[in-house]
């Protein structure tokens, strides 16, 4: 994934987690993720719950999915917890996710996985995929200025002022 910031190099599992997988690189696939941007970081100095939740969110700016939501896989199902380099599909209640949103853990945010304390439904959210190379420009997206406006008041001040823009992303066979 080319960034206006750098690259990201992700490596999906598949194996364990095909829906979510699935989802993701159909959007790379089509195209959809072109043109649209890193929109939303959360760190300590703006989480509202004072967990420590540390990532970065992307996918397609309009805030509208362009296809329907993906079952949930569990990370107790996949195996894939939401630590650092996780990168895993955002949603509302179980169900009504989509690779159209991910976020890319940056800290140990386990509290987002199955069982977690993060959410009420406990049901946590579908990792599914590793960022193997492009941590520092995860990084450097998260160390920017998050004053933009926020559609909730549990996102305040965690909309980038200026999104960073996701220029292209591509699959590397190998």
């Amino acid at each position: 994934m080319l960034t206006e910031l750098g690259a990201i190099e992700i490596e999906v599992h598949s194996d364990a987690a095909p829906v979510s997988s699935g989802d993701f690189l159909m959007h790379v696939d089509r195209g959809l993720y072109d043109g649209e941007a890193f929109y939303r970081v959360v760190r300590a100095d703006n989480d509202p719950r004072a967990m420590g939740m540390s990532l970065i969110q992307g996918g397609l700016l309009s805030q509208e999915p362009v296809t329907p939501p993906i079952a949930h896989e569990r990370t107790t199902d996949t195996g894939l917890s939401n630590v650092r380099r996780t990168v895993s599909i955002a949603r509302d209640a179980p169900g009504t996710g989509s690779a159209a949103y991910f976020f890319i853990n940056i800290g140990d945010n386990s509290f987002l996985d199955t069982g977690g304390v993060r959410n009420p439904d406990g049901e946590g959210y579908a990792g599914f995929a590793t960022v193997v190379r492009g941590m520092d420009v995860v990084e450097a997206i998260q160390a920017r200025d998050a004053g933009g406006q926020s559609p909730l008041p549990v996102t305040d001040n965690q909309y980038l002022t200026e999104p960073v823009a996701i220029i292209r992303a591509y699959r590397v066979e190998g």
